[in-house]
């Protein structure tokens, strides 16, 4: 089907205005804002795919914040099972007690991987989820029958994002997150290359090649360290943040998960942001059939109503447990809240029931057919790419050499704080150091899987009309 005619929307620098500049004087502040200089926009409502402003203004929200709001806001058959949970039980401690929902919660994730995973351990963070799948990670070679107690390194990649508590952000190798804590951070995590083809991969090169080349550098890590110390490598099956939206290319996964089996390292998954349907799947690891040992879920699994995120457990993992201790040394006072899980499980059964999974494909492969044909000419866009409704652009100074522009500009921002001004008023997701840790721009795009062809005209509509406002049509800064 031909995709429908896309709106060119480009105001004067009159209509774009100062989108952090309130309407009201504001009275003094008594939260710690992320920035202390400078007050966010306050929200007042919500609802479908729109945040309304205290000034009246509506801003479309096509990332659902951080690629959380899957179902868009105010979805009712959420709010009526979040208050008769409310009616049931709040809260109980999960040390002593259960709940309905957490047991739904828990059969619902499972069956969605087809039994391929084995348990569920419910949190209320992705960064806690990481933290929890690093102890567990540890502890399963603590309760093998011949325990493997030198086992105390973890490899992920650099330029990656999995959590701002200490062990996450250890984990983590975005540069700028880690810079003031470093002397803080676990020495026994390592990092390899990410999977970046737009910028690795030579124009020469096969993709089986350039896989083995990335699976031969894991290899050669583990290795190094001494295949007995190594605990897991962890990935994210389809880079969020960090880099944004940037997928493993076909392969990768089972090579580098081929490497971990030989050595005996676990295989653990970063599923927090790509997960829970963004890319199409209920898991992005679907996509290549590789089942990992352990997973972090979060955002789209409750979709906002909720703070929750997961880690899903493989039989391996649990079945040494419990032939050794008996449990998992570890526990949160918000473990499986009962409120949070009654939250996933509704958005979960909409999902399913309403098979949103088919329209994150249908409307993923509409934006992707739009964002290529009204922005790949432009000079100053240098990659657009992603899978399902999880679509990243990555802006350039120079097309050919692929040269970023200096951080200092702060173009990604300038993007972002364009398109909440009044001329546009869309909220995209920015981020940098998709090139080095510090140098890069790019901004994503994650709208809420029942989103309607409608929907993603409007989202490329605004996008060109602020790349063009950002950069000129011809290019420049």
């Amino acid at each position: 089907m031909a995709p429908s005619a896309v709106p060119r929307i480009v105001p004067d620098d009159a209509m774009i205005g100062n989108p952090l500049k309130s309407d009201k004087t504001v009275s003094k502040n008594y939260l710690l804002d992320r920035d202390l200089n400078k007050a966010p926009l306050k929200v007042i409502s919500a609802s479908g795919n729109y945040l309304t402003l205290e000034n009246g203004r509506q801003i479309l929200d096509a990332t659902g914040g951080a690629a959380v709001a899957c179902l868009g806001h105010g979805n009712k058959e959420v709010r009526e099972v979040m208050l008769r949970q409310m009616d049931e039980v709040s809260y109980c401690h999960s040390l002593f007690f259960s709940t309905n929902s957490t047991d739904e919660l828990a059969r619902e994730l499972i069956k969605g991987t087809g039994d391929r995973i084995s348990k569920a351990f419910i949190v209320s963070s992705g960064s806690e989820a990481m933290e929890a799948a690093m102890k567990l990670a540890r502890q399963y070679f603590l309760e093998l029958p011949t325990p493997e107690p030198d086992r105390i390194n973890f490899i992920a990649r650099k330029h990656s994002y999995h959590g701002n508590t200490l062990g996450a952000l250890s984990m983590s190798g975005h540069v700028a997150r880690r810079a003031l804590f470093t002397p803080l951070l676990l020495p026994t995590t390592h990092h390899i290359s990410p999977c970046n083809a737009y910028r690795q991969q030579l124009p020469t090169q096969s993709t089986s090649s350039f896989v083995a080349e990335k699976a031969q550098e894991l290899d050669s890590k583990i290795q190094a360290l001494g295949p007995k110390t190594v605990i897991a490598f962890v990935c994210e099956p389809v880079v969020g943040a960090a880099l944004g939206c940037i997928p493993s290319v076909p392969g990768y996964l089972k090579a580098m998960k081929a490497v971990c089996d030989k050595h005996g390292a676990l295989f653990i998954l970063d599923e927090v942001m790509c997960g829970m349907g963004r890319t199409g799947t209920l898991h992005a690891w679907e996509k290549e059939g590789v089942v990992p040992d352990i997973q972090t879920i979060g955002k789209g699994l409750g979709g906002g109503y909720a703070p929750i995120a997961g880690v899903l457990i493989g039989a391996k993992v649990v079945d040494a447990l419990s032939r050794g201790t008996g449990a998992f040394m570890h526990g949160q006072t918000y473990q499986a809240h009962p409120l949070s899980c009654a939250a996933a499980s509704a958005v979960q059964r909409i999902i399913r029931e309403q098979n949103l999974l088919a329209n994150v494909r249908e409307q993923g492969a509409y934006l992707e057919q739009l964002l290529h044909l009204h922005l790949d000419s432009h000079p100053n866009v240098g990659n657009i790419r992603g899978r399902g409704l999880f679509w990243g652009i990555e802006f350039v100074r120079d097309k050919e050499t692929k040269e970023p522009f200096e951080p200092s500009l702060g173009v990604a921002r300038r993007v972002h704080e364009v398109g909440l001004g009044e001329g546009f008023g869309i909220s995209v997701y920015p981020g940098t150091g998709s090139v080095d840790g510090v140098r890069g721009d790019h901004v994503i795009l994650a709208p809420a899987y029942n989103v309607g062809r409608g929907g993603v005209e409007r989202i490329v509509g605004l996008m060109r009309g602020i790349v063009e406002v950002v950069f000129g049509r011809e290019g420049g800064l």
